[in-house]
């Protein structure tokens, strides 16, 4: 895929973006970074204006996330969303951080992915 032709793609999709919804998922953002750095990762807002130009978040090593911060969320959408990001970036494993309204955080992956990330995680001696 052509970086060109993505940020081109995402640029279009966050012109026709409500402001309430870029504010919802800009403030979504905020509150997962508190939430991460609270338990000690360096993670940082990669900017709510940049469509595309940067990742949501960063500061995971290996992983990408994608964070949604909706009512309604298409969950394979957004796994197809942070697959072709974290191609497109290069930092790591596709993963989906989202809530809804007055629900907690919840992280999705493929389990492929997450096999492999468990995998890596084991002691030498248990592989």
């Amino acid at each position: 895929m052509r970086k060109n032709a993505q940020i081109t793609s995402v640029f279009l999709w966050g012109d026709t973006m409500g402001k309430s919804s870029q504010r919802k998922g800009a403030c979504g953002e905020r509150e997962l970074v508190t939430i991460l750095q609270a338990h000690g990762y360096p993670v940082k807002r990669g900017g709510s204006l940049t469509f595309g130009g940067v990742p949501d978040l960063t500061g995971l090593p290996g992983i990408h996330i994608e964070c949604k911060r909706v009512q309604n969320l298409n969950l394979c959408a957004a796994l197809r969303q942070a697959a072709q990001d974290a191609e497109y970036f290069g930092d790591g494993l596709p993963v989906v951080f989202h809530r809804r309204n007055r629900e907690q955080w919840v992280v999705s992956m493929l389990l492929s992915d997450w096999l492999a990330l468990y995998k890596a995680a084991e002691p030498e001696e248990s592989r």
